[in-house]
C-alpha cells in the first residue's frame, strides 16, 4: 500500500466544492494508493454540511484528519476575494510534522489521475518546494519587477509537492510568517516564490494546468513542451479553475468540474439544474446579434468557417 499525504486549505464557503475536489482524488486512486488527507482550517469553521465526513465511510483509500491554524493569519491581507485561508498552506511544514514530503492542492481543482508514483519519484534533494510555473503570462512583468525571476522560474500555488523536512530544518515557516506580511498581489504565491527562489523544483504541466498553461498546451506551435507531454496534460491533468469557478459560471474545462460532481456524494439535482437552467435564461435574454455572433464563432473554431 502506498500512502500519500495531501493537505488542503479552506473555509466554509468552499466546503462543497473541495469534496468534489477530494472526491475526484479518490476516484482516479489506484487499487494500492491510500490517501491520507489533511485540511487545515481557522477554528471559526465548522464545516455545517457534514459530508465531508462521509468521504471516508464512501471511499476506503483515504482517511481524513482536521488541523486548525486557530486564529493566524486572521487579518492578513486579502484580494480578489482570496481568503486568509490561502495562507494555511504556508503552515503546513509545521502542522503537518508527522510527513517529511507532502502534496498540497487548492479545492478549486479537479484530479484525473493517480499520484502515487509522481509523489514517491519526486525527489525534492536541494529544493525547498515543487510546482509547475507558465512559461509566458502577462504577470512577467510584475514577477521580475517585485519578486525578482523571470517567468519561467515563478510557480503556481495551487498544485505543490512541499519540503516539508528541509523547511522545518530551515525555518521556511518564520520566514513564510514575516513575508507574507507585505501586501502581495498574489499573497501566497508571491510569498512561497520570494522565500524559496533559488530552490524551486519544475514540475511537468500535467500537474497544474491553470487557464493560462491550457492555452498554452493547445497552441500546435508551442515550443515549451514536448508534443506527448502536452498530450498527456490536456488529457489526464490537474485542473486548476484559478479563475471563474464552474459551480458559479461556465468557464473552460467547466464541464469536467460537473462530470465529477454527478459522481460524488455532494450532488444535489436542484442545484445541479438550477445552473444550467439559469444559463439558459440568459442566453435568451441575448440580442439577436450575440447569439448570432456566438454562432459564428462556434463554426469558426471547428474551421467551418473560413477567413
Amino acid at each position: 500500500m502506498k500512502i500519500i499525504p495531501v493537505a488542503f486549505c479552506f473555509d466554509d464557503n468552499l466546503e462543497s466544492a473541495a469534496g468534489v475536489c477530494i472526491s475526484s482524488l479518490l476516484i482516479n486512486a489506484k487499487a494500492n494508493t491510500f490517501y491520507d488527507l489533511f485540511i487545515l482550517h481557522s477554528d471559526k469553521c465548522t464545516f455545517p454540511d457534514g459530508k465531508l465526513n462521509e468521504l471516508p465511510l464512501f471511499y476506503h483509500n483515504c482517511k481524513i484528519t482536521y488541523r486548525t491554524v486557530g486564529r493566524e493569519f486572521e487579518h492578513a491581507f486579502e484580494i480578489r476575494g482570496i481568503t486568509a485561508a490561502a495562507y494555511y498552506r504556508l503552515l503546513i511544514p509545521e502542522l503537518i510534522p508527522e510527513y517529511d514530503k507532502i502534496i498540497y492542492s487548492d479545492v478549486d481543482v479537479i484530479f484525473r489521475n493517480d499520484l502515487a508514483d509522481f509523489y514517491e519519484n519526486t525527489d525534492l534533494t536541494g529544493y525547498y518546494v515543487a510546482g509547475v510555473s507558465t512559461p509566458y503570462s502577462d504577470i512577467s512583468s510584475y514577477v521580475k519587477s517585485k519578486i525578482g525571476v523571470d517567468i519561467v522560474q515563478y510557480i503556481a500555488s495551487g498544485n505543490l509537492i512541499l519540503n516539508s523536512k528541509s523547511m522545518r530544518e530551515d525555518g521556511l515557516v518564520a520566514r513564510f510568517r514575516e513575508v507574507a506580511q507585505r501586501k502581495w498581489k498574489y499573497q501566497d504565491m508571491d510569498t512561497i516564490n520570494q522565500v524559496c527562489a533559488g530552490k524551486i523544483k519544475l514540475l511537468p504541466p500535467w500537474f497544474c494546468i491553470t487557464g493560462t498553461m491550457s492555452e498554452i498546451l493547445c497552441d500546435k506551435n508551442q515550443s515549451y513542451y514536448p508534443k506527448e507531454e502536452a498530450a498527456y496534460a490536456l488529457n489526464y491533468g490537474i485542473i486548476h479553475y484559478n479563475g471563474p469557478k464552474p459551480w458559479q459560471q461556465y468557464c473552460l474545462n467547466f464541464d469536467i468540474w460537473w462530470e465529477y460532481y454527478r459522481k460524488s456524494i455532494f450532488f444535489e439535482p436542484q442545484f445541479y439544474y438550477n445552473f444550467y437552467q439559469s444559463r439558459l435564461n440568459e442566453y435568451d435574454l441575448l440580442p439577436l446579434w450575440k447569439r448570432i455572433k456566438m454562432v459564428l464563432r462556434y463554426f469558426k473554431i471547428r474551421g467551418i468557417v473560413k477567413k
